[in-house]
């Protein structure tokens, strides 16, 4: 949810909730590795890709097809303690947005028709942390939280999460999460053919499995 420009085309909503994104779900993908030394060391790198297209018909028999891809990539460097009966990851590394937005509008009444679209990708720095503990024999929590942007090219980038975990064996674990993921970013002259603007938070629950090697 949240809002994109792109050129002229400015504060253009792009609430898009789940059932929406199902319909109009073209590809997507979520993969996560971690590697840990007994040191304390560790690097994780994450990726979530989202492909949706969507016709959307107006009052008057105009079409506006919407084209909107997103994938976010990150790569962590850890520092792993005891804290608290647990685990505390200090984080420390970059966020990768690589976005493209289509928009092609036929308003029926009128001939020919308009299009818009931008392709836009920046590294944000980020840091943060990450607790982890084991709950029982087979549950364990893990709470995350980290920001970056600053105006180094977002202004703002930030990703929150809870997790919970179930050892389904010694090497396997189911994973229930929600993660929400912010960023707030812009380029370009506000109004002008190349400015683009981003302002979103990507949200919602996480089912996965966790494999231990």
């Amino acid at each position: 949810s949240g809002d994109a420009s792109v050129g002229r085309a400015t504060g253009v909503e792009v609430d898009v909730d789940m059932s929406d994104i199902l319909e109009t779900l073209e590809l997507a993908g979520m993969l996560h590795f971690e590697a840990h030394s007994s040191n304390g060391w560790g690097v994780a790198l994450d990726y979530a890709f989202m492909d949706l297209n969507a016709d959307i018909s107006g009052p008057r028999g105009g079409v506006i097809d919407a084209d909107v891809r997103q994938g976010v990539l990150e790569t962590l460097i850890m520092r792993r303690s005891e804290f608290r009966g647990g685990q505390l990851d200090v984080m420390g590394g970059f966020r990768w947005w690589d976005n493209d937005i289509d928009v092609e509008i036929d308003p029926a009444v009128l001939p020919g028709t308009a299009e818009f679209d931008a392709e836009d990708d920046w590294f944000d720095l980020v840091m943060g942390l990450r607790w982890t503990s084991d709950i029982n024999d087979q549950w364990t929590m893990q709470l995350r939280g980290d920001v970056g942007g600053l105006g180094l090219e977002a202004d703002f980038t930030s990703t929150l999460a809870a997790s919970f975990r179930f050892a389904m064996s010694q090497s396997v674990d189911l994973d229930l999460q929600y993660k929400a993921t912010w960023v707030d970013y812009k380029t370009g002259s506000r109004g002008s053919p190349g400015y683009f603007q981003y302002d979103t938070v990507t949200h919602g629950p996480v089912i996965g499995f966790i494999f231990k090697f």
